[in-house]
């Protein structure tokens, strides 16, 4: 399974018509649910609500501008390579805020999708379109490139 735990909720019809889409375009490969907590006056708060979404057993990749810069190919290597020892894997979007080091600490893998900074809503739509792609690479099926 795949977690996207996100803080803030949509608020653009638009995105959600893409990040729609893109669910159930990856809901063809792998079981996917997006997780929308409110936000909070601090990511300490933020924090807490996070955790309660987080198994022990769970693959934790935090989205952090100061995380690893990798490629679509390196992305879908390391979502198959941790489907091998783990069920689910969360992806973790904080606040504008960014996150707290309680779920920086929590983290197996810290990823940037780039070093420029997206309003919330167009980085999830990117973070999914990115795991379709990946699943796609996954398989060896033909997508856009």
């Amino acid at each position: 399974m795949i977690k996207i735990i996100c803080i803030g909720k949509l608020k653009e019809n638009y995105l959600s018509d893409f990040i729609d889409d893109y669910n159930k375009r990856i809901s063809k490969y792998h079981k996917i649910s997006i997780i929308e907590l409110k936000e909070e006056k601090t990511i300490d708060i933020e924090a807490d609500s996070i955790m309660k979404h987080i198994r022990k057993s769970d693959y934790v990749i935090t989205c952090d501008i100061e995380g690893n810069q990798i490629d679509s190919i390196q992305l879908s290597k390391l979502i198959d390579m941790t489907f091998i020892n783990h069920s689910t894997i969360d992806f973790v979007i904080g606040s504008s805020e960014g996150l707290s080091d309680k779920i920086k600490k929590k983290s197996n893998y810290s990823l940037s999708l780039s070093m420029c900074t997206f309003p919330h809503g167009v980085f999830r739509a990117i973070l999914l379109e990115q795991i379709y792609r990946s699943f796609k690479i996954i398989n060896n099926e033909t997508y856009h490139k």
